[in-house]
């Protein structure tokens, strides 16, 4: 009878002090075998710490390469404890059997409320006030102070993070219109317009919440900002590629642009200690925030949960439910079986094979699930707990597996 690694000698490598919740999940179900950092590696050390690990878990700082994946010959899952995976090369990881999860949906409200707050900030020109009581002036004067009330509000992408900002927009009392890549349900009054041009000629104020695709890169430069409505304003707590900054610099040195707020770079510092350089930052006008749209604690508890419980999903049943680069396979656990995970080529004729080759030896199959992506298949299947040894064995011997796994 074939056996899944003890839940002990599963490895698990957190860093950048990932909240505490990622380890009472990962504890409550068994694994203790962890090792946590509270910071990110340089290469050299996260590709000697990354061999031995069967889980590693991240944030926003640490660069997962191809390099870094091809030492990490014992690699099961990659867990991403933030919304983007730019991180991670994807395709590699896919390549090599590795799915790649993140947390979607827990830091929408963290952000949302930001962006609302910047909002009000903007419209009040409390940046610019701040900054001069900061050095001593006493700028009290109500011009190109307003509220927002009335206001129209823009927002590029009405995914979770656009949709929820759209209802708390409305409470109250702006306007919302949005645009999206695809038709999207509005939410309230909200109304979808049919391009980004009309957008940003209808908009008081445009914010971003689009992920990084090749279809978002520099979305936003000067034809775009020549776009908007005079004495406009523009938040972009999205991706950092999203925007010439230098384009925003100038739509907001000519005036143009009376005012932004921007929580994410093309080129973010590595650490704490390395300076932040931007030409957005001689302006008092806009708000400059070090990419902590989701930094809350509230949204660092739910990514930890969020994040941790797909680990163990999948390392439990080999569930890859929303998982960013893999085939996404769930099927119910069966009594009596032995789980077989079978990551494969994407070539035609494999299932074929796998089912003759167990037809022949005798072995039955209670439960089959295929699913393909990319360059990559993934196959569940359980079988009777009595044939497991020798259902590995067959499945082995397959020349297009990648990699090959038994569960419980």
């Amino acid at each position: 009878m074939a056996l899944s690694l003890e839940k002990d000698k599963i490895r698990f490598l957190l860093l950048e002090g990932l909240h505490e919740n990622s380890l009472k999940v990962l504890n409550d179900a068994g694994y203790t075998n962890i090792e946590y950092l509270s910071h990110a590696l340089d290469p050299d050390e996260l590709a000697e710490k990354i061999k031995d690990a069967h889980f590693i878990g991240i944030r926003s700082r640490t660069q997962l390469t191809r390099d870094i994946l091809e030492q990490a010959e014992k690699l099961i899952a990659i867990g991403c404890f933030c919304i983007g995976t730019n991180q991670v090369d994807l395709e590699a990881a896919r390549e090599f059997g590795i799915p790649v999860f993140n947390a979607p949906y827990s830091n929408t409200r963290s952000v949302a409320e930001l962006v609302l707050a910047e909002a009000i900030m903007l419209y009040r020109g409390i940046p610019e006030k701040n900054a001069v009581v900061h050095r001593g002036g006493w700028g009290k004067s109500a011009k190109n102070s307003h509220e927002i009330r009335g206001k129209v509000m823009g927002i590029v992408g009405y995914g979770s993070i656009g949709s929820q900002l759209s209802v708390l927009a409305e409470s109250l009392g702006m306007k919302v219109i949005y645009h999206d890549a695809v038709t999207k349900l509005p939410l309230g009054n909200a109304v979808q317009v049919g391009s980004l041009e009309e957008l940003l000629q209808n908009a008081d104020i445009v914010t971003l919440h689009v992920p990084d695709l090749p279809s978002t890169r520099y979305m936003m430069k000067k034809e775009q900002f020549d776009l908007m409505k005079d004495g406009s304003y523009f938040i972009n707590a999205a991706r950092g590629t999203c925007v010439e900054i230098d384009d925003l610099a100038a739509a907001i040195e000519s005036g143009k642009i009376l005012g932004a707020a921007v929580d994410v770079f093309p080129k973010e510092p590595k650490s704490a200690e390395e300076e932040f350089e931007s030409p957005l930052r001689k302006f008092d006008n806009v708000i400059l925030t070090p990419h902590i749209g989701g930094s809350t604690q509230e949204a660092q508890a739910n990514i930890g949960l969020e994040v941790a419980e797909k680990f163990v999903k999948y390392s439990d049943a080999g569930d890859t439910t929303t998982s960013v680069n893999f085939p996404e396979v769930s099927i119910p656990v069966k009594e009596g079986s032995h789980r077989l995970l079978h990551i494969h080529q994407n070539v035609p004729g494999v299932l074929s094979q796998i089912n003759s080759s167990f037809a022949t030896a005798g072995i039955n199959i209670l439960a089959q699930s295929l699913m393909t992506e990319g360059d990559v298949g993934y196959l569940v299947m359980d079988v009777d707990n009595r044939n497991s040894k020798e259902a590995l064995d067959q499945l082995r011997n397959i020349k297009e597996t990648i990699r090959v796994r038994v569960l419980f």
